[in-house]
C-alpha cells in the first residue's frame, strides 16, 4: 500500500496522455463515423516536429524557453498532416462503403511510419528528446518528474477549453449539428466540410500536445511510438464512450490507472506471479476494456453517435 500514491500518479500521467490522443479518435468518429487508425502516427509526427524545432534553436537554449516553440511546432505538424489526410485520403471516400476509408487509414498509418523512418536522420533509431533537469518533486507521497507536470497541467486545460468551445460557440454548435445529421446541417447553411476539417485539426492538435508530453516523460521519440499509443488511445475512446469527448478523457484516465495498478499489484495475487510486471501491462489494458464492454457496452459515459442507418 505504500506504493499506491506512486502508482496512482503514474496512472494519471499515462491516462492524461491516452485521453489527449483519444479525443482525436472520438471527435472524428462522432462527426463522420470514421475510425482514423492513422491518428497514432499523427501523434508520432507531432513528436518529431517538436524535436525538430528544438534542434533548430540555438544550442544551449533552456528547455523552459524552448517548450512553447516546441509545442507550437509539434501541434502545427500534427495539424498539417491531419488536414492533408482528411482532404486527400478521406474526403474522396466519404460516400464509399465504410471498409474503404478504414483500409485507407491503415495504409496511411504505415505510409507515415515509413516516411519518418526513411527521411528523418537516423529514423531507425530512437531520437533523444530534451528533458527538464533537476530533482523530482514530491506530490502527496508520489514522486513526479518535472516533465510529467506538463501533461498534468495541459490535459485539464485542453479538456476544459474544448468543452467550452463545443458548448458555447457558434462553431461548436455547428459541430454538434453536423454530428447529429450532416445532411440537415448542410441544408441549414452549415459548411460541413469545414466542420469536418476542424474536427480533424482539433484532434491532431491534442495529439501534438500529447506527443510533447510523451517526449518529456520518456526522453525519446521514435517512428514506432504511434502504434501502441494510438491503439491504447482508441481503447480509451471506446472505454469512455465513442463520440463523447468527456468520455475519451475519462476512458484514458481509467485505462492509465488500471494499467498502472495491474502492473504493480497483479503479480502479488495468489497464483498470478507470472502475469505481473511491465511485460503484461498492455494485456491488462485490454482485459479492462473487455470487462467494461461486457458490463456496459456503450462505454462509461455512453456513446454520442447519431444513427444514420
Amino acid at each position: 500500500m505504500t506504493e499506491l500514491p506512486q502508482q496512482l500518479a503514474n496512472g494519471l500521467i499515462l491516462g492524461a496522455m491516452y485521453g489527449l490522443i483519444a479525443i482525436g479518435y472520438t471527435m472524428v468518429y462522432g462527426i463522420v463515423q470514421l475510425i482514423n487508425f492513422a491518428h497514432g502516427e499523427i501523434f508520432m509526427v507531432g513528436g518529431f516536429g517538436s524535436l525538430t524545432v528544438y534542434l533548430a534553436l540555438p544550442t544551449g537554449t533552456a528547455l523552459t524557453l524552448a517548450l512553447p516553440a516546441m509545442l507550437l511546432g509539434g501541434v502545427a505538424v500534427s495539424v498539417l498532416v491531419a488536414v492533408a489526410a482528411e482532404r486527400f485520403a478521406y474526403r474522396p471516400l466519404r460516400r464509399a462503403p465504410r471498409l474503404a476509408p478504414l483500409i485507407t487509414a491503415i495504409g496511411l498509418s504505415i505510409a507515415l511510419q515509413q516516411a519518418v523512418w526513411k527521411w528523418y536522420p537516423d529514423g531507425k533509431q530512437a531520437r533523444v528528446f530534451p528533458q527538464f533537469k533537476g530533482h523530482a518533486l514530491d506530490l502527496l507521497g508520489a514522486t513526479v518528474q518535472r516533465g510529467d507536470l506538463f501533461v498534468l497541467i495541459a490535459a485539464p486545460l485542453c479538456m476544459t477549453a474544448l468543452g467550452l468551445y463545443v458548448a458555447r460557440t457558434r462553431t461548436g454548435r455547428a459541430m454538434q449539428a453536423t454530428a447529429q445529421d450532416p445532411d440537415t446541417a448542410r441544408l441549414m447553411g452549415i459548411n460541413t466540410d469545414r466542420i469536418i476539417v476542424l474536427a480533424f485539426a482539433i484532434g491532431a492538435a491534442f495529439a501534438g500536445v500529447a506527443a510533447v508530453a510523451y517526449g518529456l516523460r520518456t526522453g525519446e521519440v521514435q517512428f514506432r511510438m504511434g502504434f501502441i499509443m494510438g491503439l491504447k488511445a482508441f481503447t480509451a475512446a471506446v472505454l469512455g464512450g465513442i463520440g463523447n469527448i468527456y468520455g475519451a478523457m475519462l476512458g484514458g484516465l481509467v485505462l492509465g490507472i488500471g494499467e498502472s495498478l495491474a502492473t504493480a499489484y497483479v503479480e502479488h495475487l495468489p497464483g498470478m506471479a507470472q502475469f505481473g510486471g511491465g511485460a503484461w501491462k498492455d494485456v491488462w489494458a485490454f482485459v479492462l476494456l473487455i470487462l467494461v464492454l461486457l458490463l456496459r457496452p456503450q462505454g462509461l459515459l455512453g456513446e454520442r453517435v447519431a444513427d444514420r442507418a
